[in-house]
């Protein structure tokens, strides 16, 4: 099970990345933007934060299947590493993920809401897919469903392409894609940091510190 952090604000990823074991970044049109710095800059400097060993998930903006596959080959070549295409299920989305599959470019099938979706995604190609948790959510659906009958589907057909959990609101929803057997989930760097947060534990540390001083004093390793 992977964890990706969905954002583009570099203090957080740089953040996310010291502390918590990720496995690359994800990104898409409007988290870029809300950065307000130009896209290849902020793509180019996430990498340089991560390394060119994770992931790193860049979204096109194109229409058709030519423009697509074109704007996929401008990334790999702008930015170094292991670069992930992120496209959305449309008729030429799909048809440039079988494209992109025969030029050895990997993608992530993006704006999934039905496991039909997914399982044509995985069809043509696509190393990824990634269903929209809250927002299938928002539609009054059921995204952890949705994540659940996907691995069921690649599961019984023998599909490789693995699932990348998308669109979460809190610790909850992300607890339930990974118990219904989601291989990866992208999630935003707030969330990220409530995944280990709980009182007690706080709580707990703090006795054993005071309970060691009051015996000890707070030095280790000198003759008291």
């Amino acid at each position: 099970m992977r964890l990706y952090i969905d954002s583009a604000n570099l203090t957080q990823i740089e953040r996310i990345n010291e502390y918590y074991p990720i496995s690359g970044v994800t990104t898409n049109p409007s988290i870029l933007v809300k950065e307000k710095m130009h896209y290849t800059q902020s793509l180019q400097e996430i990498r340089k934060i991560i390394g060119e060993e994770k992931e790193l998930f860049i979204q096109v903006i194109a229409d058709s299947a030519s423009e697509i596959v074109e704007e996929a080959e401008y990334f790999q070549e702008l930015i170094p590493g292991k670069n992930i295409i992120k496209i959305p299920v449309t008729q030429e989305g799909i048809k440039a993920i079988k494209q992109l599959t025969s030029k050895n470019i990997p993608t992530l099938a993006t704006t999934i809401y039905t496991p039909f979706q997914a399982l044509i995604a995985a069809n043509a190609g696509a190393k990824y897919v990634a269903p929209y948790v809250n927002r299938i959510d928002d539609l009054s659906g059921d995204g952890i469903r949705v994540v659940s009958d996907i691995i069921h589907l690649f599961t019984i057909h023998k599909i490789s392409t693995e699932v990348l959990a998308a669109s979460f609101k809190n610790v909850n929803q992300v607890y339930q894609a990974c118990l219904s057997g989601a291989h990866s989930v992208t999630v935003a760097p707030e969330i990220i940091e409530k995944l280990i947060a709980f009182p007690a534990t706080q709580r707990d540390v703090k006795v054993f510190q005071s309970q060691w001083n009051e015996a000890y004093g707070n030095e280790i390793g000198k003759e008291w």
